[in-house]
């Protein structure tokens, strides 16, 4: 005869304990009736026992835990046996009630009821207790966990009851003084982050796991510093809006220099942006770079009625496609190839798309190449931007935004003064009537395609050396979907021809971002060279031209000022041949006195 499976047996175990614990209570209830004096037990009391057998097993492998599976102990499991014990001492009681004689006092099925689901819930308590206990596993990794909130409490009883888990943990801190007596599954809080090193010391501790999703850029830092002169790998919970449901182990990821930036989630007003994107159609210019492609990806959040990409680079909208719709197909009316140097075919594109929102965010953006060859930034930033506007104010497009950057702000480079020009033109258009037409100015953004992050990157995988320009130059970043965020913010709060600047924060050397990939990196070998700052370069950005009054935008990040208009009948008719004069007038012209500004 076949021995019965371990899994089958498993199923049973708890049906057939709470069977006892019903025939135990039931005896229970009755002593307790009559005072523990058995001749008074009715001869039907076996009857009245049986019948509570089987409407408990009955009820709880139909609509209780016997048929789903619950976490032990978890709030899904005690509803289910609230539920079935009321539907097995309901009719128990009511047949009894009308049984002559009488299998059981009146009263035993109401006491046996309470005593079978205290000793159930009990039962249960204990094993959860055993089963989620710390284990002893020698060649666990043991680590320390920061952070004794929610995601905390997740991270232990994940790392506890995972047998997948290689990590265990054996500390809790917390720089909350009122959690310090706390104990979490078992592990006790021992302090805040000051205690770092001799709960490290005691423990034998190897890992420090943040399990703060929330943490600020500021805190990570002090935790990374006094994790490397502990010799403790660190390893951090992703924050709250990348986490999926409830915090498992395996969301442990190494520290990167997003998380160190630090700078949380923007508060975005949700209704107004809808207001301006939902239901409308939305063309965005560039959709194949870094920041059109994100773009691209929060204006598909507020359910646009159309989408459309427009680029000239094929691969880029071939990869912005991928993300957005899982395929790359291009064979939509989606995605658009074209060049914003070509005016007739902007024309085309707009008569034949009729968006009501545009985001411009096609231009050169590399700043040496841009001083080497500074016709071309005249011919895509400045003409391409004069080209895009002109087809929208044709096509009567409701919402025009710009998208500037800090360079524009007293520029020095010739990429900066060909922004401002776009800031200069975008401010004319808004003086023509109809439509909204705003700028918006913002910094580095991490992780952008050719930004100086990805260049250390590369060079630290390589070996070094990583070359600074220069020890005391600094700027602004802030991170992709926060950059286009605020940007779909400043479209709707955005003020007719005013240019919306992004809060960006403190600015960070370029030099102590060096010094911090490579430190995450685990390399102790990368040397760093300087290199002298560029032709162009400042070594500190900003984000306000001389002159220029910023004033609140409506948004607590966003903050606006006014540029002086520039009629587009001056830029056309300086089509130039030659590099030179079309850089001195970029210059002349981005340089214009802020005493003209409206």
């Amino acid at each position: 005869m076949p021995a019965t499976p371990p899994d089958a047996l498993a199923r049973w175990r708890w049906p057939a304990l709470d069977v006892l614990i019903w025939i135990v209570a039931v005896a229970l209830a009755v002593l307790l009736r009559f005072d523990f004096r058995l001749e008074h037990v009715s001869e039907g009391l076996p009857l009245f026992v049986g019948l509570v057998v089987v409407l408990h097993l009955v009820t709880g492998f139909t609509v209780g835990p016997y048929a789903i599976g619950h976490v032990m102990g978890s709030l899904e499991e005690v509803v289910d046996l609230l539920r079935i014990i009321a539907l097995t001492v309901v009719p128990a009681f009511a047949i009894n009630w009308f049984t002559s004689p009488l299998w059981a006092p009146r009263s035993v099925p109401l006491i046996g009821g309470l005593i079978a689901i205290l000793a159930m819930f009990g039962a249960r308590f204990v094993v959860r207790l055993r089963t989620t206990r710390p284990g002893a596993r020698e060649d666990a990794e043991r680590v320390i966990v920061f952070g004794a909130g929610r995601g905390g409490r997740q991270l232990i009883r994940s790392l506890i009851t995972d047998p997948a888990s290689q990590m265990a943990p054996v500390a809790v801190l917390d720089d909350d003084p009122a959690k310090r007596r706390w104990s979490i599954d078992g592990i006790r809080v021992r302090g805040g982050r000051g205690d770092l090193a001799s709960v490290a010391h005691l423990s034998g501790a190897t890992m420090l796991a943040v399990a703060v999703p929330s943490a600020s850029g500021e805190l990570l830092n002090e935790l990374r510093e006094a994790a490397a002169a502990l010799d403790l790998d660190l390893r951090v919970l992703p924050p709250t809006r990348d986490l999926l449901g409830s915090v498992r182990h395996t969301d442990l990821r190494s520290l990167d220099l997003a998380d160190l930036l630090g700078r949380g989630e923007v508060a975005l007003d949700a209704d107004a942006i809808s207001g301006t994107i939902s239901g409308k159609t939305v063309l965005v210019t560039g959709a194949g770079g870094s920041i059109g492609s994100e773009l691209c990806r929060q204006v598909a959040r507020f359910d646009p009625r159309r989408l459309v990409m427009l680029d000239r680079d094929e691969s880029g909208l071939h990869a912005t496609q991928l993300t957005l719709a899982g395929h790359g197909l291009l064979d939509g009316d989606d995605t658009v190839l074209a060049d914003i140097r070509d005016a007739a075919r902007m024309h085309e594109v707009m008569n034949d798309i009729r968006p009501d929102v545009v985001f411009h965010a096609a231009a050169l953006k590399h700043l040496p190449l841009l001083e080497s060859y500074p016709e071309e930034a005249w011919k895509t930033n400045v003409l391409g931007t004069l080209n895009v506007l002109k087809a929208a104010r044709a096509a009567g497009v409701e919402v025009f935004v710009n998208i500037s950057t800090d360079k524009a702000a007293n520029p020095s480079s010739v990429l900066g003064y060909s922004k401002r020009l776009t800031e200069r033109l975008t401010a004319h258009e808004a003086t023509q009537g109809g439509g909204r037409y705003v700028s918006v100015r913002f910094g580095n953004v991490l992780g952008s395609r050719g930004s100086v992050i990805t260049a250390f990157t590369q060079q630290i995988e390589q070996g070094g050396p990583v070359t600074v320009t220069h020890p005391d130059v600094e700027r602004y970043f802030m991170l992709i979907p926060e950059a286009c965020q605020l940007v779909l913010q400043s479209a709707a709060i955005g003020d007719d021809g005013r240019v919306m600047v992004l809060d960006m924060g403190e600015p960070m050397k370029i030099l102590d971002v060096a010094r911090t990939l490579i430190s995450l990196s685990g390399r102790r070998d990368i040397e760093i060279t300087y290199t002298g700052l560029r032709a162009g370069e400042k070594l500190t950005e900003e984000l306000f031209a001389p002159g220029e009054a910023a004033e609140s935008a409506g948004h607590p990040l966003v903050r606006c000022v006014d540029v002086p208009p520039l009629p587009d009948s001056e830029v056309g008719t300086r089509r130039f041949a030659c590099a030179k004069e079309s850089e001195t007038f970029m210059r002349s012209a981005a340089l214009v006195p802020m005493e003209n500004a409206r």
